[in-house]
């Protein structure tokens, strides 16, 4: 898989990009993250990729030709399955649709800035608009870390033990069942017993009955999609 993220904030994405998953990912030849300076694609001195908008509202916009030479010169090499803008008016993103664009080839983040960007660009030039929750930040770069990473991780062999991410939370539209470890007691505190006494089916079952009782009191909503 590969992965372009255009940003005018590139240094904000560096760091995160080169720890854990995502950096073992590349490391393996798995996944190719780039991330691309849309400071690049400007054609002014200055470059500067935002004006003020039409019509006297508040705020600065992010300029289509920029974003148009970054696109277009990507496509040009080779084909992409997905152009996403990062919006907080968006698709909500979730883990169905994290599993479904782990199996995809190429895919293109832009990432939104300032007070947004030229309606043409969500027009024309993007195919899906996510947003990762109901609320504004400062820019779409760590919107487009959240991605990358939840669908980086799904790829066979990302991780160690691939059978984990089945496992997680909103794979099956539930929450994850309470996990403990070493020591079974600490300060009182005790493992449930049904955890330490070996019957997997049982445990399964227990598994199962905690995921639903625990969506049900913190997610109810999940058990209805």
């Amino acid at each position: 898989m590969r992965i372009d993220i255009l940003t005018v904030l590139p240094e904000m994405l560096e760091s995160p990009l080169g720890c854990s998953i995502l950096k073992r990912a590349q490391d393996k030849g798995l996944a190719r993250i780039v991330v691309h300076n849309l400071r690049d694609y400007t054609t002014n001195k200055h470059r500067k990729v935002d004006d003020y908008p039409f019509g006297g509202e508040a705020g600065m916009v992010m300029q289509i030709e920029p974003v148009d030479r970054a696109i277009s010169h990507l496509k040009s090499e080779r084909d992409y399955d997905e152009v996403i803008f990062t919006s907080p008016d968006g698709e909500q993103f979730s883990q169905p649709m994290a599993n479904r664009m782990s199996m995809l080839e190429n895919i293109i983040i832009l990432c939104g800035h300032y007070k947004g960007v030229d309606y043409r660009i969500r027009e024309h030039l993007v195919t899906r608009e996510i947003t990762v929750g109901d609320y504004v930040l400062t820019g779409g770069e760590l919107p487009a870390l959240v991605i990358t990473d939840a669908i980086v991780r799904l790829i066979p062999g990302a991780i160690g033990d691939e059978q984990s991410a089945l496992s997680d939370s909103f794979q099956d539209n539930l929450l994850a069942a309470p996990i403990y470890t070493r020591p079974a007691e600490y300060k009182g505190w005790k493992v449930p017993d049904i955890l330490l006494s070996g019957h997997q089916a049982r445990i399964d079952e227990w598994r199962h009955q905690q995921a639903v009782e625990r969506t049900r009191r913190l997610r109810p909503g999940l058990l209805d999609e």
